[in-house]
């Protein structure tokens, strides 16, 4: 008997879910009904089992593009006689083998007047470089020929390689500090 009422059962569902999959309505029996009952079919909606779907994924996070990273001042210190200046460094493998011949200790650098615009002195030693024809302006520092450091504080027109530019000093300033013969320069790391 169990049997039977089950396939009733169902058997009186059908109509119901199908006049709902129509877009009809019906109602469903709260029970198995008994061979004797009777299926109304009204207005009110139809309540179908929920369909099972895929979750919806969360909306990928997305990752803000990256900032291009602008100069960073280098650990790399630069006075010019007893001056501290502030250098603002390239990134590039000349400073950075710069800094390492620099090291902790300190590299000081004789400096000679050159045309009434440069201070240029020798390295001692050659460093990586990418020449490149350049017109310069006061505070610019540059590698010349791979082995020698020049401080601008007038302007010229040659193929360097950039290394840095002193900042907060004006025209005036930099030819007072670098202008009334040879000088020296200490590179160290700070």
């Amino acid at each position: 008997m169990r049997v039977r009422k089950t396939r009733l059962a169902a058997l009186l569902l059908l109509p119901a879910l199908l006049l709902s999959a129509c877009g009809g309505e019906a109602t469903v029996p709260a029970a198995s009904p008994s061979p004797t009952e009777a299926v109304q079919v009204t207005d009110a909606p139809v309540i179908a089992p929920a369909e099972t779907a895929a979750p919806t994924p969360a909306p990928a996070e997305t990752e803000a593009p990256a900032e291009e990273p602008e100069k960073e001042e280098a650990s790399l210190k630069l006075w010019i006689g007893e001056q501290e200046v502030e250098v603002l460094w390239e990134d590039n493998d000349s400073v950075r083998a710069l800094e390492e011949l620099a090291g902790a200790a300190g590299l000081t650098v004789a400096l000679s007047g050159y045309g009434g615009f440069e201070q240029v002195g020798s390295l001692g030693k050659s460093l990586p470089r990418n020449d490149v024809q350049t017109v310069t302006g006061p505070g610019d520092i540059v590698l010349y020929s791979g082995s020698s450091i020049v401080l601008f504080y007038g302007s010229n027109s040659w193929a360097y390689t950039r290394l840095g530019k002193i900042q907060g000093l004006d025209e005036s300033e930099l030819r007072a500090l670098l202008g009334g013969g040879d000088v020296s320069i200490r590179l160290a790391l700070g």
